[in-house]
This record gives C-alpha cells, structure tokens and sequence, in this order.
C-alpha cells in the first residue's frame, strides 16, 4: 500500500469522526436548548385499562387552566 493511499484512508477516517462528533453535538445541543410544546395525552389514571399514557406529566391541562374556562 502507497503512503498516498494511507493518508487518504487517515483522512477518510478522519472526516467520518468529524462528522459522527458533529451530528451528536448537534443532537446534544437540540436535546437542551429546546422544550417541545405540550400534547394532548392520556394522564395517569384517566384512561381506560390498557392503555397507555404518561407516568409523569409536566404540562398543566389546558382545561384546568384559569384563563381557558
């Protein structure tokens, strides 16, 4: 194998790293900088057996809201 062909494989492996370290930091920067909006969901113990819904909710329902009513 060449040298040219080493430092282009290096270098191909290189820019992969780069890559792969950007998109996790990009993912690690969205994941904490952003809060998604409350969704409508099945609280625990309003549903029906069976089905699922959150364990713990940190969104207010809108209806129980004062301003809603």
């Amino acid at each position: 194998m060449s040298l040219t062909s080493k430092r282009t494989i290096w270098l191909c492996v290189a820019a992969g790293l780069a890559v792969l370290g950007a998109a996790n930091g990009h993912l690690v920067y969205v994941a904490t900088t952003t809060q998604p909006d409350c969704v409508a969901h099945l609280r625990a113990g309003d549903g029906a057996r069976g089905l699922y819904s959150a364990a713990k909710s940190s969104c207010t329902p809108r209806e129980s809201l004062p301003e809603a009513k």
